[in-house]
């Protein structure tokens, strides 16, 4: 609109509604009102009808506020057993009869936990609550009576100017433009995944007012259809009402402008209504409460450990004959032993989630890593399937272009200077005109004819598309001037699709380049530097349904008025003229990993074309069934095109895929764990998996045909069971059936691998999500922080319950009195600073280097079948308490002299230096971090008996007695279990011991 504009690169748009709350979809389609999601209708200029009320326009994405956090927080804490185990176990101790001990023995360790834990959540949503300030603080220039204020705050109905590179922020009309074409282009990359500009289209009765301000004065109003879901398609109409007659015009996808995309170029006004990627059902990922597969395995340990808490306090009381108050007794001894559930492990395990978080976000493989979730780390170590998305992540998303087919003649890399050679003599003949001839010759006509194919299968493929040639200066060539000398070195192109670069781009290789284009117009450059003027009549754009694009053109030198279109074979084939080559040849070249494209046209008459254009008008203006019957109308259209070629371009696969896949598949065999999901033919999808190593090409593939039952399904199924070492290959509808509804549970965990928004809803549905940027990578970070979890788990879990059997012991040497051996500090310092550091510092271990996990994938498998954490690891590990328990209390029991408190010395000491023990004897590599953690957890105990003369006598463990006894313990306890690890290792060795050896 010229020099009324802030800055470069402004955007005018119309605000319809604010963004929605995420994860409050619904609230925002009822739109304040409630009820169920309705069209709206938004007036401009009448002060009279603004009286709509909206929801405010802001972005949340967390999962509480300041009055739902503390409540929200304890909930999902509470709601798992093993922490409403330990709160209902403290809340026990305020009645008397059950009091065992101080009430801080209880209530410090859990308040402790519950601390660490709301720290945690806090510190997520302090960073979740920045960045939403950060996009919700965005100021913008709005347009008003009294100038264009900058504000943060806008509401719907409200005018905004909008700068290159910003951020819409939310869904908007496109109203004007400064660009001298009348268009604009956006980067969506954040909603649909796609890396490509997208070009949108001002509504034609604003963009030709004269001046921004114009829009304060008309009378106008926007119709806009229900929110819903769809980011492809939008029907609407724009009225204005001051004119004689009043204007109204159709709104569809090319005149919006969606939350979340970027302008890349050009200066628009838009007005849109509300945020179509916030209507998805589906909460914001950082609003879901994520658990783990490694923490539902330690929940349901803790329910067979309580089990068995249960059965000893029962067996207890029934020793006793159950005499006298019988019941109180149980519930006495449940708290006795309540220690064989280690309220120390919640804390160990969220720390260690905390520090393999952070060990990922510095993985120098995999710079740049942002950790969204710090409670399921481990689960990058048990992944049984791995699912990616094709496009942007194993390939490039950098078309090249391949293959021209002509039916009767193709053309590869190495001949497409004969389509040049075709070209030049085309203009050539046409600007020259040679004598005439008594006689041609067969090989001229030939000759002609061949080049007259080429010239209109290369012209059509320079004429349909949404490409848009931009200049930019070069800091030698003014702009301006190179856009009017249309300078090559200053022209990029920019589209929505990578396909259609590769494609003018090939145009221009071979003599055919577009040079200019605005919303009616088209330019055309020949080798002879003659410039072609088109007018584009209509364009029809390409839509996942339709699977098509085409374009109606007028020459403005002839006259002539062609309708050209391209799009994918499974469509085309309908649409053109009858041939006999245009299945063989397309399956052909997508089994080369071509993506195919059929280019055909029609020649229009004036009379036909006046027709269509009267009946094409009038479906636009329909509000209802828009779609079908625009569809309908284009359709008229589209019967008996002459077919003129196949294009075929290829993808590019990023550097790092083939080794990766290649070492994800030989870790999968024999079941196939890898799928890779991709919207191509079955024959592309098949040569782009072969081309990235996801299968060897000698590997037999499995096409699993199209199925209409379960029946069906499962006789496929069996045909593709009887195949060895096959890859599967399986269409969507086919998957669906096979998968029943509600689709089979496997059991498995799942991780899928995305570069986009429109991959969002894979990661949300898997177990583990990964969003890249175009590129594959993986650390071993994930591998080692199930392995040190494990180890973690075990360790504390091994120090709890040797304590609990010290206390049962104890119990039944004395009469199974329910009366606890160790009280106050000495139960709280063993939870926290005697043992925590050094089974902190298991963090640190490592079975094997990080290369060797990565060279090495079958190291994955015992995770996979979750061996260091099954039934059987904790059945010998709860042996190994038995026996240290037993030993300890005995030994303390046989060795003791005279005063109770010397057993108290004796065996809790012993238990002390048993536990560090067995944390040493499960390192696999030490760390010296892991050295300073033992000898300070020892210096804190030898330190704090000072401050323990109530629980402990000074003087005695100052004697020599003490120190022989204490070790003498000791060493019974744990020097069989280092025997049983050496004879282990040197018959049975782990795998990954014989790498390292």
């Amino acid at each position: 609109w010229g020099t009324d504009v802030v800055g470069d690169g402004v955007v005018q748009c119309r605000l319809l509604e604010g963004r929605a709350r995420a994860g409050l979809c619904c609230e925002w389609l009822r739109c304040c009102g409630g009820g169920e999601p309705r069209p709206r209708t938004v007036w401009l200029g009448h002060p009279e009808k603004r009286d709509q009320r909206y929801p405010r326009n802001v972005i949340n994405n967390q999962k509480y506020n300041f009055f739902t956090f503390l409540p929200g927080v304890l909930f999902n804490q509470f709601k798992y057993f093993f922490n409403l185990y330990f709160l209902l176990l403290a809340c026990s101790q305020f009645v008397p009869e059950m009091r065992l001990g101080a009430l801080y023995t209880y209530w410090v360790p859990l308040g402790f936990v519950l601390a660490v834990t709301v720290i945690r959540e806090a510190v997520e949503e302090i960073r979740c609550y920045v960045r939403d300030r950060e996009v919700n603080c965005q100021v913008y220039s709005r347009l008003t009576a009294r100038g264009q204020p900058p504000s943060s705050a806008w509401a719907t109905s409200f005018f905004l100017f909008i700068t290159q590179n910003q951020r819409v922020p939310a869904d908007m009309i496109f109203l004007r433009t400064s660009e001298k074409n009348g268009s604009c282009f956006l980067r969506t990359d954040q909603l649909d995944g796609e890396t490509d500009w997208k070009l949108r289209l001002p509504v034609a009765c604003t963009q030709r007012l004269p001046t921004a301000a114009d829009l304060l004065q008309i009378r106008s109003y926007v119709y806009a259809e229900e929110p819903n879901i769809d980011i492809h398609n939008f029907v609407g109409t724009f009225t204005r009402e001051d004119s004689d007659p009043s204007i109204s015009e159709s709104l569809s996808i090319e005149n919006t402008l969606w939350a979340g995309t970027v302008i890349a170029s050009g200066k628009v006004l838009r007005l849109g209504s509300g945020s179509r990627q916030l209507t998805n059902p589906s909460p914001p990922l950082c609003a879901v409460p994520q658990i783990g597969l490694f923490d539902l395995e330690v929940n349901c340990l803790t329910k067979i450990l309580f089990g068995a808490l249960v059965v000893v306090s029962l067996v207890m009381v029934a020793l006793q004959h159950f005499a006298g108050r019988w019941y109180l007794q149980i519930i006495r001894f449940l708290l006795l032993f309540s220690n064989i559930i280690p309220i120390s492990l919640r804390v160990n395990l969220d720390m260690g989630k905390i520090v393999y978080s952070w060990v990922i976000r510095r993985d120098s493989k995999i710079p740049g890593t942002v950790v969204r979730s710090s409670t399921i780390p481990e689960q990058l170590g048990r992944i049984s399937y791995l699912l990616t998305d094709k496009t942007g992540t194993l390939t490039q998303n950098e078309m090249v272009f391949k293959r021209l087919h002509l039916g009767t003649v193709a053309y590869g890399l190495d001949s497409m200077d004969e389509v040049q050679s075709h070209i030049f003599s085309i203009y050539t003949q046409q600007s020259q005109d040679p004598p005439a001839q008594k006689g041609p010759t067969l090989t001229t006509k030939v000759r002609r004819t061949m080049s007259s194919r080429v010239h209109e299968a290369v012209k059509a493929i320079a004429l349909c598309h949404n490409v848009t040639p931009v200049y930019e200066s070069n800091g030698v060539t003014d702009q301006a001037e190179a856009e009017k000398q249309y300078e090559d070195s200053c022209r990029v192109y920019q589209a929505s699709s990578p396909d259609e670069v590769a494609l003018v781009q090939w145009t221009e290789s071979v003599g055919l380049t577009l040079v200019g284009r605005d919303q009616s117009s088209m330019q055309l450059r020949t080798p002879g530097d003659q410039i072609l003027n088109f007018t584009i009549l209509q364009i029809f754009p390409f839509t996942y349904e339709s699977k098509r694009m085409g374009v109606i053109v007028r020459d403005e030198s002839t006259g002539e008025i062609t309708f050209y279109m391209k799009g994918a074979d499974v469509v085309m084939a309908g649409i053109v003229q009858y041939n006999d080559w245009l299945e063989e040849e397309c399956g052909n070249m997508a089994r080369e990993g071509l993506r195919v494209l059929v280019v055909a046209k029609k020649s229009l008459a004036e009379e036909q074309y006046q027709d269509f254009e009267a009946r094409y008008v009038q479906a636009k203006l329909s509000v209802h069934d828009r779609s079908l019957k625009v569809a309908t109308v284009i359709e008229s259209l589209e019967m008996e095109m002459e077919l003129l070629c196949l294009t075929g371009v290829e993808d590019q696969l990023q550097a790092d895929v083939r080794p990766t896949l290649e070492t994800l598949r030989n870790h999968s065999r024999p079941r196939s764990r890898v799928w890779m999901l991709t919207g191509d033919k079955l024959e592309t999808a098949t040569c782009t998996a072969k081309n990235a190593h996801l299968v060897t090409r000698n590997q037999d593939i499995h096409v699993f045909r199209l199925v209409t039952n379960r029946s069906e399904a499962h006789l496929e199924l069996n045909a593709f069971r009887r195949k060895h070492d096959c890859a599967l290959v399986i269409s969507g509808d086919s998957l669906e059936v096979g998968a029943g509804t509600p689709p089979e549970r496997t059991g498995k965990l799942t991780c899928a691998v995305g570069d986009g928004g429109n991959d969002v809803s894979m990661i949300q549905e898997s177990d583990c999500g990964v969003g890249v940027e175009g590129k594959v990578s993986e650390g071993a970070g994930g591998l080692l922080a199930a392995q040190r979890s494990v180890r973690g788990c075990q360790v504390v879990v091994l120090g709890w319950e040797v304590l609990s059997n010290h206390r049962a012991v104890f119990s039944s040497v004395f009469y199974f009195a329910s009366v606890p051996l160790y009280q106050g500090f000495l139960i709280i310092g063993y939870s926290t600073i005697y043992t925590m550091f050094p089974v902190f510092s298991l963090v640190l271990d490592k079975d094997v280097k990080s290369e060797v996990a990565m060279l090495y994938p079958e190291l994955y498998k015992d995770l996979l079948k979750g061996r260091p954490l099954s039934y059987k690891t904790f059945l010998i590990w709860v042996l190994i308490s038995i026996y240290q328990g037993s030993t300890i209390m005995y030994g303390a029991l046989l060795l003791f002299e005279s005063e109770f408190v010397h057993i108290v010395a004796i065996s809790f000491t012993s238990l002390i230096l048993t536990e560090l023990l067995m944390v040493a004897l499960t390192i696999q590599t030490w760390h010296w971090l892991m050295t300073v953690a033992e000898l300070l957890s020892l210096a804190c105990y030898i330190a704090s008996l000072v401050f323990l003369h109530e629980f402990i006598d000074v003087y005695f463990i100052a004697t020599l007695s003490f120190l022989w006894k204490v070790s003498v313990i000791t060493l019974v306890s744990c020097l069989p279990l280092y025997v049983l690890k050496y004879l282990r290792r040197r018959f049975s060795p782990p795998s990954y011991s014989k790498l390292t050896s």
